[in-house]
């Protein structure tokens, strides 16, 4: 399949893509970290292009649910994340068969649509806990695999003792946060790869 990996610069997905002999390749407006085939600008100018696949990553920062409190307080956000939502909207009704866009729990539940599905790193081999939702079309739900004991009752090896997210805060937090993890891109693949 000739598969697009939108707004991802670290080549998780689309190398685990790549691995299984597809035409993969990311798009995003920062070079992407390891060498792959990679377009470094806007997606909107290669959507169109006759992908079979789109996984889709967009900026969360203007749409999850623990920044979206800043809004009242700063109004310039709000429009930032209509801006964001329209973006969303934008890969979500690209001309492509079959898309799965992820993002943190936010506003696209609410202001779009709900998720077809939430997932854990935990239910795909990584000893973390990180809620992601899933946003498909013409895809099956994904399915674990390599799924940790201990559910969500389980403390992950990314959260302090009270549930939060124990990275500390440093300037490239939003980079190592916003990473797809292995497991999950695996999953994607094995799943999505194989339709």
């Amino acid at each position: 399949m000739k598969i697009l990996v939108a707004c991802e610069y670290s080549g998780r997905v689309r190398d685990a893509f790549l691995q299984r002999g597809h035409d993969a390749m990311s798009c995003d407006l920062l070079p992407t970290d390891v060498p792959g085939p990679h377009y470094e600008g806007d997606v909107r100018d290669i959507l169109g292009d006759g992908w079979d696949l789109m996984v889709a990553h967009p900026p969360c920062q203007f749409l999850c649910s623990s920044g979206l409190h800043w809004n009242k307080r700063r109004p310039e956000r709000a429009a930032l994340t209509e801006e964001a939502l329209e973006f969303v909207r934008l890969l979500l009704d690209a001309p492509i068969p079959r898309i799965a866009l992820e993002n943190p729990i936010g506003c696209i539940s609410t202001r779009i649509r709900k998720p077809d599905q939430i997932i854990q790193p935990w239910m795909f081999g990584e000893d973390a806990s990180k809620a992601t939702c899933l946003w498909l079309k013409n895809l099956p739900l994904l399915q674990p695999e390599n799924e940790l004991p201990g559910g969500r009752k389980a403390r992950r090896a990314n959260q302090t003792a009270s549930g939060q997210n124990k990275l500390s805060p440093s300037p490239d937090r939003w980079k190592i946060r916003s990473l797809t993890y292995r497991g999950i891109a695996e999953a994607m693949a094995n799943q999505f790869g194989a339709l």
